[in-house]
């Protein structure tokens, strides 16, 4: 029987990976973006594990919402990354600071 413990510590695992993931690379956006997916992932899965837990659906329709606007974010940033690699013909982060004013 998986224990609601086992998802928590999947779900920090999950978490501290993204949380890792941002910090040591910050030079691609594509790794970065990637990471947030991860951090999104880890708290979906304490909104299952919990719902789950305590026979609650609220949790599960926060998850949709969550899911509805991870999905909105990964096609708006992907778009951006095009048009900025299209440009500048690279999708390093330091390119891309050019831009400010």
């Amino acid at each position: 029987m998986v224990e609601l413990s086992d998802y928590l510590i999947l779900a920090g695992m999950l978490f501290s990976i993204g949380v890792a993931g941002i910090f040591i690379n910050r030079k691609n956006i594509i790794v970065l973006l990637m990471s947030i997916e991860l951090m999104l992932l880890a708290v979906n899965t304490n909104f299952i594990a919990f719902s789950h837990y305590l026979n609650d659906i609220t949790g599960q329709v926060f998850v949709f919402f969550i899911l509805t606007v991870a999905a909105a974010e990964a096609a708006i940033g992907l778009a951006i990354i095009v048009v900025l690699y299209r440009n500048y013909q690279s999708i390093n982060v330091d390119d891309i600071n050019a831009m400010k004013g």
